[in-house]
C-alpha cells in the first residue's frame, strides 16, 4: 500500500486519470478502515503453527532403541542418546505432548441452572485481589450497575486511568474496595473510590469477556450538548461537552444509549447520548419553529416575484427532521463540484458569486437557467437564459432533470442538472444561489456541495447598508421597513430549519469582508483536510 501511494504522487501527467478520482483512490489507501482490513487479512494469511503428533514421548523410546545399538561404536550417537534421557528433555516432550492433545473448547452451562451466570462459569477461587493507582482528585473513568445484588462494572471510559492501568474489564463484579464491602448502591461505590487515593486494592470476580474491536466511526455533530444539564446520563463527571459542528470520534459503542466519544482536536473520553436515546429525546419536544407559512417567505413574496420551489410539502416536513449525528471521513485537500450559496433574498448572495466569478473565470462558473417563455429581440440563446418549449420543459421537469422550477406570468423558469454537470466537467467549480429545499438534492457525492449560509445582519445594520447603497446610486429599488424586517425574519428561519446542511456561516454586514470570508473559505478547500459525509467515500 506505501508503494501505491508513493507510486500515485509520482504518477505522470500524461495519463488520462482524473485529479478527482486520484483524490478519491489515496483517501481510501489512507483510511484507517482500509488499512485495519489489510493487516486483517495479512494476519488471517499467516500460517499456523500445529502439533505435528501428539505421541512423541514414544517416539523418542523408539529412537533411544535405535540409540541403544550405536552409542558404543559412535560418539555423536552417545551423545544424542544423553540428550533424550536427560530429565528436562523428557518433561519437555511430556509437556508438548500434554498440550497437543488438549481439548480447549468451553463446557455448555446447565440448561436450568439457577445460580447466576458468572458462578455457572468459573470456580469459587476464580475472585482475584487487584491493585490500581489513583492520583487525587482523577476520575477512574468507570461506571457502575447492580445485578442480582452484585457491582457491576457497565463501562470504562476509553483512555481514563482504569483503562490504561488494563486491570479491569465491563461485567467484572467489583465485591471488596481496601477491605470494605461494596454493598449495592452504586453512588455509594462512586463516592468511595472518589475520595481514594495511591494504591487501591479491590477484590474482584473477572467476567473474561473478550475486548469488542474500537469503531471507526467519526461523527459531525448537528446539536449543542452538556451533561450538566442532561438529567439522563449516569454520570454528569463522565459526560463529554460538545458544540454543534464538533467532529467526534466514537470509541464505543456497546451500550445503547450511551457511547464514548473523544473530539478529533484534543480532549480525553467522555459520554454522549446515542443516535437512538437523542431521538427518542427530541421526538418528545416540540421543535420552536415560526408556522407563518412556508419557508424562504414564499407566502408574503409579492406578486411579481419568482417563486423557485421543489414542492410545497418538502417545507412541512422539514420542520420536523430530525438531525442528530453525521458520519463523516477525513479526505486530503480536494476541490469541491459545487459551491451553494443559501440565504435569504436581498443578501447578497448574487453579488458574491458574481464577484467570485469574475476575479477567476477558470476556477469558478455558474449555470444559464432555462425558460419556456419566448425571447425577447436583444436576448441570445444560451446567454441570460437557454429557451425551450414548454411541453419539452414539462417533460423533463416530470423525468426529474431539475434541480428546481417555478413559474412566473405564466411562463417556467428552472435549473437544469445537466448544466450543472457541464461546468464542473469543464473543471471548474459550478456556484448555486438556489432555494434551501434543493440542498437534499445536491448534498450527495454526485454534487459535492460546499454549502455557505449567508445570514442577513440585525436589522439596524441592514437598514443602514440599504441606506448607503441608495445614497450612493448603486441601486434605485427603495426598501420599505417591513421588507427589511422579512428578510432578517426569513434569515432566521433558513437557519434554523437547514443548518445541518451548512459548512460555513457567513454574517453579511458588510459585502467587501463578507467576500474576504467567503475566498478565503474557498481556498483553504485546495490545501486542508476536509471533513465529508462518509457516503461521498465508501
Amino acid at each position: 500500500m506505501p508503494q501505491v501511494l508513493d507510486n500515485l504522487k509520482e504518477l505522470p501527467s500524461g495519463t488520462e486519470a482524473k485529479d478527482i478520482d486520484l483524490i478519491f483512490l489515496r483517501g481510501i489507501i489512507e483510511s484507517p478502515v482500509v488499512r485495519s482490513l489489510a493487516k486483517a487479512h495479512e494476519r488471517l494469511e499467516e500460517v499456523k503453527l500445529q502439533a505435528v503428533r501428539n505421541n512423541n514421548v514414544q517416539l523418542v523410546t523408539e529412537v533411544l532403541d535405535s540409540l541403544n545399538n550405536l552409542s558404543g561404536k559412535d560418539t555423536a550417537a552417545a551423545e544424542l542418546a544423553g540428550i533424550l534421557q536427560e530429565p528436562h528433555f523428557k518433561a519437555l516432550i511430556e509437556a508438548h505432548d500434554l498440550v497437543a492433545a488438549k481439548c480447549y473448547e468451553s463446557p455448555l452451562p446447565a440448561v436450568n441452572s439457577d445460580a447466576p451466570a458468572t458462578t455457572a462459569l468459573m470456580p469459587a477461587d476464580a475472585i482475584r485481589m487487584i491493585g490500581i493507582q489513583k492520583r487525587a482528585g482523577e476520575p477512574l473513568g468507570v461506571t457502575f450497575r447492580t445485578e442480582r445484588g452484585e457491582m457491576v462494572i457497565t463501562r470504562i471510559l476509553h483512555g481514563s486511568s482504569i483503562d490504561r492501568q488494563g486491570m479491569l474489564h465491563v461485567g467484572d463484579i467489583i465485591r471488596e474496595v481496601n477491605g470494605r464491602e461494596v454493598g449495592s448502591d452504586p453512588h455509594h461505590l462512586q463516592e468511595l473510590l472518589r475520595d481514594c487515593s495511591g494504591s487501591i486494592t479491590l477484590k474482584v470476580l473477572p467476567s473474561y469477556r473478550d475486548a469488542p474491536a474500537p469503531p471507526q466511526a467519526y461523527l459531525k455533530s448537528h446539536f449543542n450538548y452538556n451533561p450538566n444539564t442532561d438529567n439522563l446520563i449516569p454520570c454528569k463527571e463522565a459526560g463529554l461537552a460538545f458544540s454543534k459542528g464538533d467532529i467526534l470520534q466514537v470509541v464505543n459503542k456497546e451500550d445503547s444509549n450511551w457511547w464514548q466519544a473523544r473530539k478529533v482536536i484534543g480532549g480525553t473520553t467522555g459520554l454522549i447520548p446515542s443516535q437512538f436515546l437523542e431521538e427518542k429525546r427530541k421526538a418528545f419536544v416540540r421543535r420552536d419553529w415560526d408556522n407563518s407559512g412556508i419557508l424562504c417567505g414564499t407566502k408574503t413574496m409579492k406578486k411579481r416575484k419568482k417563486m423557485m420551489y421543489l414542492t410545497s410539502k418538502n417545507a412541512e416536513f422539514d420542520r420536523y427532521e430530525l438531525q442528530i449525528y453525521e458520519e463523516v471521513a477525513k479526505m486530503p485537500p480536494f476541490q469541491r463540484k459545487t459551491l451553494v450559496l443559501i440565504g435569504a433574498q436581498g443578501v447578497g448572495r448574487r453579488s458574491l458569486k458574481n464577484r467570485l466569478i469574475f476575479m477567476n473565470p477558470l476556477r469558478y462558473g455558474t449555470t444559464v437557467p432555462f425558460t419556456s417563455r419566448r425571447p425577447r429581440e436583444e436576448e441570445r440563446d444560451g446567454q441570460n437564459y437557454c429557451f425551450v418549449t414548454r411541453e419539452e420543459m414539462e417533460k423533463d421537469i416530470k423525468e426529474g432533470r431539475y434541480l428546481e422550477h417555478g413559474e412566473y406570468d405564466g411562463n417556467l423558469y428552472g435549473t437544469k442538472m445537466d448544466s450543472i454537470h457541464e461546468v464542473v466537467d469543464a473543471g471548474r467549480t459550478c456556484i448555486l444561489d438556489v432555494n434551501p429545499q434543493a440542498l437534499k438534492v445536491l448534498k450527495t457525492a454526485e454534487f459535492m456541495p460546499f454549502v455557505v449560509f449567508i445570514a442577513a445582519p440585525e436589522l439596524d445594520t441592514l437598514r443602514a447598508m440599504h441606506k448607503a447603497v441608495v445614497d450612493a446610486g448603486l441601486t434605485t429599488k427603495l426598501l420599505t421597513e417591513n421588507d427589511l424586517k422579512k428578510t432578517v425574519d426569513e434569515s432566521a428561519r433558513i437557519r434554523r430549519a437547514y443548518s445541518h446542511y451548512f459548512d460555513l456561516t457567513i454574517v453579511n454586514d458588510n459585502l467587501d469582508k463578507a467576500f474576504d470570508k467567503l475566498q478565503e473559505a474557498v481556498e483553504q478547500l485546495l490545501t486542508e483536510p476536509q471533513w465529508v459525509p462518509v457516503s461521498w467515500v465508501y
